[in-house]
């Protein structure tokens, strides 16, 4: 005789618990209205949602969040929703990245102290996609993910404009007179013209295309705009599924598998995505003890062109690239050119070629699936004919200036700069830097390396996105468009210049980049993925010697709890008590 799944589940040690405690659970649940029936052994489903005004790409996920629900009582089961923490990239200061292991932890917890069955992550911004990833994977119960989705195109003066994207190049017109300071005001209100995270492909839009293709969330759902009707049609279907996924106990441990990420670094490339993705997909890999690391991102990258014409490595935004299918489009040509594991489980419970191409091998039809049955082949170009050719993805570098690695994003750089030698100017901090950028008598010329330094994960704290600094007024006001900067900190997904970025180990904890001097000759060779330091090794030694750590800026609180515990780039930046699985073991009953 089969045990009742009923009474087995992992929310009946609450609602169907006897006595005074059972009494406890369910009658303050009835408090809001909720009958009797409801406590029948269903399954209960939370809905995490980082909906916030303080967010504004996660503002409207309470409507979402709506939707879920309605799919969630449909298949059977009984929706909850709770508030995360929301880590909006664009009003928090110093950084959102500061607190994406906090709102992991802090979903991690939640879920395990509360009578859940499986949990629908509703996100947006940049940093709540992998946090949720993260803390739903550490606690291991059946979780689906659904993305905000991105806005709809900014338009100004008959042009498509990309969030993120166009704030840099605004800039460069406001500061080169080619745009007054109330044509930019105009401008910036044409930008972020509806609900939804950035258009580009920024970290946002890449996180969500990561998260559908490391199996996570359901095909199609990454790229619907967020006032889409379409959108809310996802989020109930998800609240369907999820139910489904609690019968078939299908966790993401069972989806978040090597070969999910090995699938996941190939669509970045693909997609053109962003630089952030590999902090991101390290930490969510540790949470699932998945050994990735981040040589990873550049042998797996090497054999995948870039496909998706998309700012900021391309002309066009998200919702062109929606109306041209989305990423099952993207899928079913790397899964037709045998670049992905097609036999990976997803949240549908079937493979990831049964979701794109109705295959169940690598060998799939390149038809496009998706919305447009007039496929736009300029918005997401062939294997045959790409954009950019393989191997123009994120490049991983070594080199005495990074002996753990640092990163570029070749898609979004200048071809002629990716060999390049130049004298370091170096610069504490990014605002040192911006202090003198408008200086038209600073001692910069084109050929110098603008080196910025205790931008990493402790050294600032939280790794900010301020690597791709602007470049000094002198130099834009002469037509100078691009330039080499090296940095430990990020940069935003809508983002774009040569940059090296991540650079391991940090300043701050007394990595090579600590050690550079004004003058010194940097040497990048991204075909080669070197970067180094054309000093000798005694002069090194030496300066090493006379370094001496900062001082800790920290004496207490969440910034304290970071510094001292917060891994480096090349490991996610994740806090090492964190990583694995903790699982989802009911705590003790306090009633």
């Amino acid at each position: 005789m089969t045990e009742d799944p009923r009474t087995s589940r992992r929310s009946q040690a609450w609602f169907g618990a006897q006595g005074r405690s059972g009494m406890v659970y369910r009658s303050w649940m009835r408090s809001q209205g909720f009958g009797h029936e409801v406590f029948d052994g269903r399954p209960v489903i939370g809905i995490a949602t980082s909906a916030s005004e303080l967010a504004p790409c996660n503002a409207h996920l309470t409507r979402v969040a709506e939707a879920v629900k309605r799919g969630v009582w449909q298949a059977g089961g009984f929706p909850l929703q709770f508030p995360t923490m929301a880590t909006g990239e664009t009003l928090m200061r110093p950084t959102a990245m500061l607190y994406r292991n906090l709102m992991a932890m802090e979903v991690e917890e939640l879920i395990r102290a509360n009578p859940l069955d499986g949990v629908v992550l509703l996100s947006g911004c940049d940093k709540t996609t992998p946090a949720m990833l993260m803390g739903a994977a550490s606690v291991d119960l059946p979780a689906v993910m659904v993305t905000g989705g991105p806005m709809l195109n900014g338009k100004y003066r008959g042009q498509d404009v990309g969030s993120g994207t166009h704030v840099w190049k605004f800039e460069e017109d406001l500061k080169t007179g080619r745009m007054t300071e109330e044509e930019c005001f105009f401008a910036e209100g044409c930008m972020a013209r509806s609900n939804g995270h950035c258009m580009t492909m920024g970290t946002a839009s890449t996180m969500a295309c990561l998260a559908e293709a490391l199996g996570m969330q359901l095909p199609g759902s990454a790229a619907w705009p967020a006032v889409d009707s379409r959108r809310m049609e996802t989020a109930q279907a998800a609240g369907q599924r999820i139910v489904g996924m609690v019968e078939e106990e299908l966790r993401p441990s069972r989806i978040l598998t090597r070969e999910a990420f090995e699938n996941a670094v190939r669509v970045n490339a693909a997609i053109g995505g962003s630089t952030n993705a590999v902090i991101h997909l390290l930490a969510i890999a540790g949470r699932v003890g998945v050994d990735l690391s981040l040589w990873d991102f550049d042998e797996l990258a090497r054999a995948v062109p870039t496909l998706v014409n998309l700012m900021p490595s391309g002309k066009y935004l998200m919702e062109d690239f929606c109306y041209a299918g989305g990423l099952p489009a993207v899928l079913a040509e790397l899964l037709g050119g045998g670049l992905l594991h097609g036999s990976q489980i997803t949240v549908t419970g079937r493979t990831i070629a049964e979701n794109n191409t109705g295959s169940t091998d690598n060998t799939g039809n390149t038809e496009r699936v998706g919305s447009d049955p007039d496929p736009d082949f300029d918005v997401i170009t062939r294997l045959d004919a790409p954009l950019q050719p393989a191997g123009t993805g994120i490049a991983v570098l070594r080199g005495n200036l990074c002996p753990d690695g640092a990163v570029i994003k070749q898609s979004a750089a200048s071809p002629h700069l990716l060999t390049h030698r130049g004298p370091a100017r170096v610069f504490d901090s990014p605002e040192a830097y911006h202090e003198v950028a408008d200086d038209p008598d600073l001692d910069i010329d084109e050929n110098t390396v603008i080196v910025i330094r205790n931008a990493g994960p402790k050294g600032y704290p939280g790794m900010p996105e301020v690597a791709n600094v602007p470049l000094p007024a002198k130099l834009l006001k002469a037509g100078v468009k691009d330039m080499v900067r090296v940095c430990d900190g990020r940069m935003s997904g809508t983002g774009y210049g040569t940059v090296v970025l991540h650079v391991a180990p940090e300043a701050a904890v007394g990595g090579p980049l600590a050690l550079v001097h004004d003058g010194d000759p940097v040497v990048l060779d991204v075909p080669h993925r070197t970067l180094r330091l054309d000093v000798d090794d005694a002069e090194l030694t030496r300066r090493r010697r006379a370094w001496r750590a900062p001082a800790e800026r920290h004496a207490g609180g969440y910034a304290w709890l970071y510094t001292q515990n917060v891994e480096q780039a090349d490991r996610g930046a994740d806090f090492g008590f964190l990583r694995g699985n903790r699982g989802h073991e009911v705590p003790r009953d306090s009633h």
